[in-house]
């Protein structure tokens, strides 16, 4: 079984907070960033290299792929699973990789969206993944950093 110790949502992605202060406290070795366009989008995991902290490696796996090979991982990695948004979450539980609990850290305001804390906000496509997620039996906390206490996640739900 692979060593899940943090699966967080944040549109960022590899940023400033994962990379430092989330990698650190929760001791990943490895940021695994699960998503479909990075996984093939250079640029971009040059970008969240830069960002991402010495102890740890990167990785940049489409929803599948995760699903088809986080059961090989060594025991020696400590992974943090990254994803943009609470679908591709889904996806990854209902594929099989073993989530118990999901860090909601950023999901940022567009069109449609309506702001439930501080730096969360959701659409009702957003609001129904996070319902699959609890029937799912995964447990939701809103977390920015691992240093504040978690926000009052009922909100997500309104």
């Amino acid at each position: 079984m692979p060593n899940i110790v943090l699966t967080r949502i944040d549109n960022r992605l590899i940023h400033g907070q994962v990379a430092t202060m989330w990698s650190s406290s929760v001791g990943a070795n490895l940021l695994l960033v699960a998503n479909d366009e990075v996984s093939t989008n250079e640029f971009r995991q040059g970008l969240m290299d830069m960002a991402a902290p010495s102890f740890a490696q990167t990785r940049y796996f489409s929803i599948e792929k995760t699903i088809n090979i986080i059961d090989r991982a060594s025991e020696a990695q400590h992974i943090a699973i990254i994803c943009e948004n609470p679908q591709d979450v889904v996806r990854l539980v209902e594929g099989g990789v073993p989530i118990k609990k999901v860090n909601i850290g950023n999901m940022h305001m567009a069109e449609g969206k309506r702001q439930v804390s501080k730096a969360v906000c959701v659409d009702d496509n957003d609001v129904a993944a996070f319902k699959r997620l609890r029937e799912l039996g995964v447990e939701l906390e809103i977390r920015r950093v691992p240093s504040e206490s978690s926000e009052n996640i009922d909100e997500l739900f309104k």
